[in-house]
């Protein structure tokens, strides 16, 4: 899309939001504590519908991450090209993360494709910041579903911190983290050996 028709192109955007209100989408997530500037309480599905219809588009996906608005906010994450996104940008979105939703977006929708994919995700779980962590532990599930291998640095990094993190503060981390053992265990017997050891040194048996 030409640059010019961008703002128009967000305006237009932003003005069909309000054909998909739910307003007890909305309410509910208030009522969890997700507050928004603006929350329209559209469902994925028809936020994922619409992406399709408009295609990826970088400049568009910068813009409507800039608005303090839930709906274009998800939007961004589907329609910027994973191939296209510089690490400094990701590192700045990562910063701006609103909440828990955007955060699990971002992960599945964006983050696990990036060509720079394990990189950031061993960074991330090696924050002390709830939403990077959750992130990492996301993609790198996803990385595992995908038969990634990790090698022996990044196997000794890993189990370092997802025990960390199953002790750690944040519930939703502790979640993610428990998801990415599974799917590491599932990568092999050797890999589920090393799942099964790292979690009794913490007193879990969860195979």
């Amino acid at each position: 899309m030409d640059k010019s028709m961008v703002p128009s192109k967000v305006k237009e955007i932003k003005q069909s939001f309000r054909q998909m209100m739910d307003g007890s989408i909305a309410q509910s997530m208030r009522d969890k504590g997700l507050n928004y500037h603006l929350n329209w309480g559209a469902t994925l599905p028809r936020l994922q519908e619409m992406a399709k219809e408009i295609g990826q588009d970088y400049d568009l996906s910068i813009a409507l991450w800039k608005e303090n608005v839930r709906e274009c906010k998800i939007l961004a994450t589907l329609l910027m090209p994973a191939e296209q996104i510089l690490p400094e940008v990701v590192d700045i979105w990562m910063e701006q993360v609103p909440s828990q939703e955007i955060a699990e977006q971002l992960a599945f929708n964006l983050w696990q494709y990036l060509p720079y994919a394990p990189e950031k995700a061993y960074q991330w779980i090696a924050s002390d910041k709830e939403y990077d962590q959750l992130c990492g532990f996301h993609v790198l599930s996803r990385l595992f579903m995908n038969h990634q291998e990790p090698n022996e640095r990044g196997i000794n990094e890993y189990l370092d911190q997802m025990v960390a993190a199953l002790q750690g503060p944040f519930p939703s981390v502790r979640k993610a983290a428990m998801q990415s053992v599974l799917r590491f265990a599932e990568l092999g017997l050797v890999y589920e050996r090393m799942s099964k050891s790292v979690l009794k040194s913490i007193n879990l048996d969860i195979f």
